[in-house]
């Protein structure tokens, strides 16, 4: 897959010696309470190994990049899509910043932008579409301000944080997006 450039940031390819920097965040936390239930329970490192391995290798359904610094092309986070509908033209993405001191800076919204790009104008698809958990005004922020809009509320879904809270589906249309907003 091309890398792809933003103004600090690239979108490159998964490289092996990207596992220390995925360990670090698979089990923090304070990174994967705001992510799905695949992260309820630890991972160990096997897991995460054959994770990385399926996505080099290209076995995996997930297709995506790691985001990371323009200049050292330094490990932030990762994009991915998934649940690829070649027929309907849809994907989903996912989305996580490995540190939360990288939290807050920008990188997700531009990894955000460039992803959408990639997916309309490369691909050729027709929709993206997200979840998000009520409680995360970051990353509901961060989808908005990309042109996602806010499509259903699934409430009460997830028990996260010992409450229950509404998962958000958000969805772009190709039609709907605008290149200077996204």
């Amino acid at each position: 897959m091309a890398r792809l450039f933003g103004d600090r940031i690239m979108l490159r390819e998964y490289r092996r010696d990207d596992l220390p920097w995925i360990r670090q965040w698979v089990n923090d936390p304070a990174i994967v309470s705001n992510l799905s239930d695949i992260f309820l329970y630890p991972h160990a490192l096997e897991s995460t190994e054959a994770f990385l391995e399926a996505v080099i290798e290209g076995s995996s359904d997930s297709r995506g990049f790691v985001i990371a610094d323009l200049e050292s092309e330094a490990y932030i986070g990762q994009v991915n899509l998934d649940s690829i509908d070649w027929k309907n033209r849809a994907g989903s993405i996912g989305i996580v910043i490995g540190s939360s001191e990288q939290l807050g800076l920008g990188y997700g919204t531009e990894a955000m932008r460039l992803l959408i790009r990639f997916a309309f104008q490369e691909m050729n698809l027709n929709r993206l579409q997200l979840e998000v958990y009520d409680f995360n005004d970051r990353a509901y922020r961060c989808y908005v301000g990309c042109g996602f809009k806010e499509e259903g509320r699934l409430r009460e879904r997830q028990y996260k944080n010992g409450r229950y809270v509404d998962v958000i589906q958000m969805g772009l249309l190709k039609s709907e997006w605008k290149e200077d907003v996204g």
